[in-house]
């Protein structure tokens, strides 16, 4: 199977357990691969035969603007929901959620988290 891979996509937002991450907001850097048939796409050379990237991420800004939550476990369940609602060709998708300024015990370091999700049905 073919994919689209959108890299390094940035968004501010206020996502966190801590009071000061909902009051100050903080960047969160977004990955985000779809998988589908991409044969017409190569073939036809037409922009309709493949998914629109800027509405990938503007689905993906939505999920991550839209609405507050406590686990970025949590924001990339809604992004890849968000990305099947996109385009109904996109079969699977892979979303990495990276919180460059978690709150961790130590001086520098991020955390992500990962899934990966076949489109349900």
């Amino acid at each position: 199977m073919d994919a689209i891979h959108l890299k390094d996509l940035a968004f501010f937002a206020y996502h966190g357990l801590y009071e000061e991450e909902a009051r100050l907001g903080q960047r969160f850097l977004v990955d985000l691969t779809c998988w589908l048939d991409l044969s017409a796409a190569c073939e036809s050379d037409e922009y309709d035969q493949t998914v629109c990237y800027a509405g990938l991420v503007k689905s993906v800004e939505q999920a991550v603007t839209g609405t507050r939550f406590n686990l970025i476990e949590r924001l990339a369940a809604e992004i890849v929901k968000a990305v099947f609602n996109t385009d109904e060709r996109i079969q699977k998708v892979r979303v990495k959620v990276e919180k460059p300024g978690a709150p961790l015990p130590v001086p520098s370091g991020t955390a992500s988290v990962e899934i990966m999700r076949n489109r349900p049905g």
